[in-house]
């Protein structure tokens, strides 16, 4: 009776068995629905030409294999303006900022679809980022009035400017951290030499922070705000060395800096885990966050017009002619070797990731 029961045990036992393995080959997954043709993949912001004409951006995707130009234009059948200067998100809308026709051009950042256009209440607009249900913008105002700039506040559920920050001359890069907006001050035509510091929760400002000459970019790591400052070009007949800035993020206070030799003027500050990244005299360098000097020797070699770096790649940008179309190159921040190079539009400005 024993061994008839351990029999039928094990006839029962094996019937489940095989019932669940054949439930589990008969298991579908279902992929999600792409949120559009846009999704995961590389915004290439293009200024496009300077006196006429219009800017555009271009589509890479997320494994090269596929380039689309002139996305904006081929959704919505129209032009975004001039120039194409910057990208941001918030959600799922993208924030196109055009600086020469003083609007913004909002869009699904997947499909690209046009959702809204803002006007009011900006002029030359120049960067956006969102912090909250607001978007704030750098806007230079008439550029040879250094007395009317200014950052925009918009109310990102109606997509309008409520109001309006004064600032000095030149507002350019803005980056947001523990509620406290930074804005570089490159100093638009001119020179300027100074972050802004704007409180997010009552939106009024903070203080302003002396740093070097051209502040041009800006990062944040482990609780530090680096600035990279480019310096006063020879042209201005007060030329200025460049400086890379470290401000703890706690006390707004500087906590270190190093001074480029006086003909060296650095751009593009990116970052790449613990390395920062920027460009200088036709090479790209990098510096770990810890290093107590600056390096001597490019790791890539190239004159860019942009740097960013994103998942151990490097983005950058060649304007080429500045009347043509420009290319967009990829490097492996692991080897520093080139793995992919593509045209891009007009003028190449800015390489944002739509993840």
């Amino acid at each position: 009776m024993t061994l008839l029961k351990n029999f039928t045990y094990l006839f029962i036992a094996t019937l489940l068995l095989a019932s669940c393995s054949s439930d589990d080959d008969n298991t579908v997954i279902v992929d999600p629905e792409p949120l559009g043709d846009y999704e995961n993949g590389i915004l290439v912001t293009n200024e496009g030409p300077f006196q006429n004409g219009t800017g555009t951006i271009s589509f890479i995707s997320e494994d090269f294999s596929n380039t689309e130009q002139t996305i904006y234009n081929n959704v919505n059948d129209s032009d975004l303006g001039s120039i194409v200067q910057s990208l941001g998100f918030y959600g799922d809308d993208a924030y196109v900022v055009v600086n020469n026709s003083h609007k913004i051009e909002v869009v699904n950042r997947y499909t690209f679809e046009a959702i809204a256009t803002i006007t009011e209440g900006l002029n030359n607009p120049r960067y956006f980022v969102a912090v909250g249900s607001n978007g704030y913008v750098t806007n230079w105002g008439d550029p040879f009035d250094e007395s009317d700039d200014f950052v925009a506040i918009i109310d990102l559920t109606s997509n309008t400017v409520t109001s309006t920050i004064s600032v000095a001359f030149g507002p350019e890069k803005i980056i947001e951290s523990r509620g406290n907006i930074y804005v570089a001050h490159q100093g638009g035509y001119s020179q300027n030499n100074i972050l802004t510091i704007i409180n997010a929760t009552s939106n009024t400002f903070v203080t302003t922070i002396e740093v070097g000459d051209v502040p041009n970019s800006m990062v944040v790591s482990e609780g530090d705000l680096w600035v990279l400052c480019g310096g006063n070009p020879n042209f201005t007949g007060i030329e200025s060395n460049g400086r890379l800035v470290k401000i703890d993020i706690d006390t707004n206070g500087i906590t270190q800096s190093f001074d480029f030799d006086l003909t060296q003027h650095p751009s593009n500050l990116t970052l790449d885990g613990t390395n920062l990244i920027y460009a200088l005299d036709g090479g790209v360098y990098s510096n770990d966050t810890s290093s107590t000097s600056l390096p001597t020797d490019s790791v890539i070699d190239g004159l860019f017009y942009s740097v960013t770096a994103n998942n151990g790649m490097l983005y950058t940008t060649d304007a080429g002619d500045f009347a043509s179309n420009g290319t967009l190159k990829i490097y492996d921040l692991v080897t520093n070797a080139e793995v992919q190079s593509m045209e891009v539009g007009i003028i190449p400005g800015g390489v944002y990731f739509n993840n």
